[in-house]
């Protein structure tokens, strides 16, 4: 069991150094089946490059990202929020890459990351968020626990890691 796990957001110079650390994250991840925008293998480096671009969204106010760090500081998890979005939709904010390492699933972080991007969204005067899953796997069911609601199913929307099809649910949330 994983004690004294914190959930927090990072800006732009820590998450630079943190990339390493969130490319592990996303490799275990992609590795262990999810899929997340990445087919199998996946190399470090195509890792690396994606948390740039996610540190460079950090600076430019484009996306919020919060890790979930044990005692030692290891990264346990991260979820990011979208929140450059188009003029008329100023309330909203994209909830996207919600990841936990394997050895760390089933200990409530990605209960507490998305409690704690509820928590950011209101602090940025968000009030409608959106994100989309897997259809039947675990996360669909952590999202409805977290409260959210189900718009419905595109049937072969994205492809697994090992390139079988997969449905997506598309999921909202009000703040």
């Amino acid at each position: 069991m994983i004690k004294d796990v914190s959930v927090r957001r990072i800006g732009a110079n820590e998450a630079v150094g943190c990339i390493e650390a969130l490319a592990e994250v996303l490799v275990d991840c992609v590795e262990g089946g999810a899929s997340v925008s990445f087919m199998l293998p996946l190399p470090r480096e195509k890792a690396v490059a994606f948390w740039r671009g996610v540190t460079d969204s950090v600076a430019r106010n484009e996306c919020v990202l919060l890790v979930a760090e044990d005692r030692d500081g290891r990264i346990l998890g991260t979820v990011q929020m979208i929140v450059a979005q188009p003029d008329n939709q100023p309330h909203r904010a994209d909830i996207a890459k919600m990841l936990v390492r394997r050895s760390a699933r089933r200990c409530g972080i990605a209960q507490r990351l998305m409690a704690a991007v509820d928590e950011v969204a209101r602090e940025e005067g968000k009030t409608v968020l959106v994100l989309d899953t897997v259809t039947g796997g675990d996360a669909e069911r952590l999202y409805e626990r977290a409260g959210w609601q189900r718009v419905g199913v595109v049937p072969k929307y994205a492809l697994m890691p090992d390139g079988e099809f997969c449905a997506t649910t598309f999921f909202y949330k009000h703040l």
